[in-house]
């Protein structure tokens, strides 16, 4: 079945993440698409019932683009770690809830490292995993999926990015995500990889 090209030239990002819509604008940047924000449109964030990163980013894409009747790019992603049988993964942002109701990573960090010190022998592999759907108010849908292995780090390292970046320390590197320059990260994260095969499939490359 061919690949449905993107030939409009606004993109609604179906994110309320300052972190991430700053990310997917960036590597947006030489499509010279115009991208907004969902909530800068005031849509709502709709409940990610899904059971896999692919399925809750199709439907807050789909979500938006029925909504907002524009074509809506939306990032379903989170911490896979080995030891924790793949936890928090798809609840990654739940994880981050705080009693008070907020959202906290350093606090989602810390139940991460938590968990895992129940655990002194199992290895601190993980892998950040990203799902991108692009979703047009049609109905039709693109979904690629993402991946970058890597190991958990403690105590957290560095100031940028967002999530669970200061604990995540990719294969091979030296710096953790959240101790890169955003253009390092660009180049490896797994929002990245899924955007490869985003652009490749359906931006003609």
């Amino acid at each position: 079945m061919t690949v449905r090209q993107f030939t409009d030239e606004k993109l609604v990002i179906a994110s309320h993440n300052s972190g991430k819509l700053v990310e997917i604008a960036d590597l947006l940047a030489p499509f010279n698409v115009e991208t907004l924000g969902a909530g800068s449109l005031g849509l709502a964030e709709p409940e990610e019932t899904g059971l896999t990163f692919i399925a809750n980013a199709e439907l807050k894409a789909l979500a938006s683009a029925t909504v907002s009747g524009l074509p809506a790019l939306a990032d379903d992603s989170g911490l896979a770690v080995d030891a924790l049988d793949g936890a928090p993964g798809i609840y990654s942002a739940r994880w981050a809830e705080t009693p008070s109701g907020e959202r906290d990573f350093q606090f989602a960090m810390h139940k991460v490292e938590m968990a895992l010190a129940q655990k002194p022998d199992e290895p601190r592999t993980a892998s950040f995993i990203c799902a991108l759907s692009l979703a047009w108010p049609d109905g039709h849908v693109e979904s690629f999926e993402g991946k970058v292995d890597g190991t958990l780090v403690w105590p957290l390292r560095g100031l940028h990015g967002f999530g669970y970046d200061p604990m995540f320390l990719p294969l091979g590197g030296d710096l953790t995500f959240g101790e890169m320059q955003p253009e390092a990260k660009h180049a490896i994260s797994h929002r990245a990889d899924a955007f490869i095969q985003l652009v490749e499939q359906c931006f003609g490359g």
